[in-house]
């Protein structure tokens, strides 16, 4: 049995991917995210910044930045260099190249389009409301490089085709998929859920198992996955946390240890 959650090794492979440098734009109610960033940010990036919707902030040199008791919330104004309580700032989206951003879902499809707008044919009568795509569409379009994140991995959840796309990611297909439609951002990298992390194949930016967290089977992925995946004959698994990076993550970070409950 592994000594760590799901969204521990998560949070930890999200912040090995983060670079000094980087932009980092957090938005609401996305623990893991926050995880991530907070750790790379005290262990490796004492460049990058964070920006919690309005409140940006370079604090590398605390000691610790602990998450907040709900996910986000305005207590992280006590950090901020400065605070627009506008929310995110749209007006110099041409130096997006460094910013990367982090998105949910209540529905993603094998492209990486996102949902967050509800579930049902009727956009008047949904059978479940999500919280809407906010910012989403914006930052989406132009960060040099965004992830998917997702706290849950289902098939309700990872579906053929979403019922509204609120984050448009590789459309139906193709490597220049965004590119016909003058999209200038990188567009999704990964999809990290709680079994497995998934990349985009470069051809066909279609969806694929890049490696299954420790403990899980590519089969079990597809069971829980509500479309066709192509799966090699031999998966890699996630690479596991050091004792290292879990000793930081859980005295640096999350020292409630909300990761693990």
């Amino acid at each position: 049995m592994n000594d760590y959650s799901p969204q521990e090794l998560m949070a930890i492979f999200l912040a090995r991917e983060l670079r000094d440098g980087d932009v980092l734009r957090v938005g609401v109610a996305m623990p893991v995210v926050e995880a991530a960033v907070r750790l790379a940010h005290l262990v490796h990036g004492p460049n990058m910044e964070l920006i919690f919707l309005g409140a940006r902030m370079n604090v590398a040199h605390l000691d610790s930045i602990p998450m907040p008791a709900f996910g986000w919330d305005r207590r992280v104004v006590r950090w901020a260099e400065s605070f627009s309580d506008t929310g995110h700032r749209f007006d110099r989206i041409k130096d997006w190249d460094r910013h990367v951003f982090f998105i949910g879902g209540v529905q993603v499809d094998p492209y990486g389009n996102t949902n967050l707008i509800g579930i049902g044919p009727d956009y008047q009568h949904l059978r479940f409301r999500g919280p809407g795509s906010v910012g989403t569409p914006t930052l989406s379009t132009h960060v040099g490089r965004y992830y998917i994140v997702l706290n849950s991995h289902s098939s309700r959840l990872l579906v053929e085709r979403c019922d509204y796309i609120s984050s448009y990611g590789w459309g139906t297909g193709g490597a220049d998929a965004r590119q016909k439609l003058g999209l200038p951002g990188g567009g999704p990298k990964y999809c990290v859920t709680p079994m497995c992390v998934f990349d985009f194949a470069d051809d066909t930016k279609r969806m694929q198992v890049r490696s299954v967290h420790p403990g899980v089977a590519p089969a079990d992925v597809q069971a829980q996955t509500g479309f066709a995946l192509t799966l090699p004959a031999a998966v890699p698994q996630t690479e596991p946390p050091t004792p290292e990076e879990l000793h930081a993550l859980r005295t640096r970070v999350d020292h409630k240890g909300f990761l693990r409950k």
